[in-house]
């Protein structure tokens, strides 16, 4: 079945249609990462968004359900150059063409993945839609002129419903989780370092929070310009300085809209697996895996004397991590991946000591089904 996607700037690029059918309309973003696929149609923080993948051959190790991010697929979109006529890998549960059409998931191939990665590159992000149907770029035009006009709400759907407790070691830290979309991968780590983990609904308010007692509260990634995160930046603005915090990715940007700072909105959000970052008085630096469409602007925050940046892009001098002895946080714009099996990032390490209780244990191999959590 044919396909087609239109930009809002009029381009049009036919493929063939892979996955569920009908019309889906979504930011259009490209992700240079080489594997991962599955991850990332997963990843809460894609939420809502059209994603193209850059690398020409998708597919070709399968999928498996220990490699989702989340319960299901948040993408409106896929798109991709090719599709692999065969996977193989030995934890491969299905190909992903299967997935991509049980999780619903509209999603084209055979598409010039290289011209549109630099027409969004010289244009900048943009609206897009896919159709399936017999409809004219005419029709799609006007169909996504009035999408402009809609907020993201995908927060709401994403967020537990109600505390959701990940049994740790008994002298492990308890740790709260505010749930904007926390990645499974991120929640093994901190299961790894024995951590007691309850999540909580985004607009759970912080007087329950602090009624918790936990050791630290994490204010985890999720999608970027949700209409809630006003809601959620007052309650962070009301824990600042009272529990010792971490944000991540968008938490990390709604950390510093507590701060009292604004966000800037990139011309080419950073996504992908290969991104520069160093500590601002060191020439050693190491590549970061990002997802994010907006930036803290340092400007904003210029007049907060008690808040450090401890890491920036090689590439463009952003804002990557933050961290205040006062406030009793660290933040970090990159997400925080294991660097290896059974290993922990060293932002949650850091954070863990900002709470007081440095991890003692290590090696702690645990399945993953003893860290998926189910969201009513």
């Amino acid at each position: 079945m044919k396909a087609k996607l239109v930009l809002e700037d009029g381009s049009v690029f036919e493929g063939i249609s892979i996955g569920a059918e009908g019309e889906i309309m979504g930011e259009v973003v490209i992700n240079t990462a080489v594997v991962g696929y599955q991850e990332m149609t997963t990843d809460p923080t894609n939420a809502g968004k059209i994603l193209v993948l850059t690398y020409p051959l998708i597919g070709n190790y399968g999928v498996a359900k220990k490699f989702n991010e989340s319960r299901k697929c948040w993408i409106s979109g896929l798109i991709i150059k090719e599709s692999s006529r065969i996977y193989s890998n030995w934890q491969a549960e299905g190909p992903l063409e299967g997935f991509l059409k049980k999780e619903d998931v509209i999603t084209i191939s055979e598409i010039d993945t290289r011209t549109l990665a630099i027409t969004i590159r010289d244009k900048g992000e943009m609206l897009g839609i896919i159709s399936t149907k017999d409809s004219t770029k005419d029709d799609l035009l006007k169909r996504l002129k009035n999408h402009k006009k809609l907020p993201l709400e995908a927060i709401k759907d994403i967020s537990v419903k109600k505390a959701t407790e990940i049994k740790g070691s008994p002298s492990g830290a308890n740790i709260a989780v505010l749930d904007l979309g926390m990645k499974n991968s991120f929640i093994k780590q901190l299961a790894t370092l024995g951590c007691n983990i309850t999540l909580l609904p985004y607009n759970i308010k912080a007087r329950d929070i602090l009624a918790l007692k936990p050791d630290g509260l994490i204010v985890s990634n999720g999608p970027e310009n949700d209409s809630v995160i006003p809601e959620i930046t007052a309650t962070v603005k009301d824990l600042l300085g009272k529990i010792p915090m971490m944000g991540i990715a968008a938490g990390h940007e709604i950390i510093g809209l507590a701060l009292g700072g604004k966000l800037d909105r990139m011309k080419i959000g950073h996504h992908g697996s290969n991104y520069p970052i160093k500590p601002p008085d060191s020439f050693k630096g190491e590549i970061s895996v990002q997802n994010h469409s907006y930036v803290i602007d340092e400007n904003s925050i210029r007049s907060r004397k008690n808040v450090e940046i401890t890491m920036r892009n090689v590439n463009d001098n952003s804002i990557e991590e933050m961290e205040s002895k006062q406030l009793k946080f660290i933040s970090v714009q990159y997400n925080p991946v294991s660097p290896g099996f059974n290993e922990v990032n060293g932002a949650f390490i850091r954070f863990l000591k900002i709470a007081g209780k440095p991890s003692k244990i290590k090696n702690i191999a645990r399945s993953s089904s003893e860290v998926e959590y189910a969201k009513a």
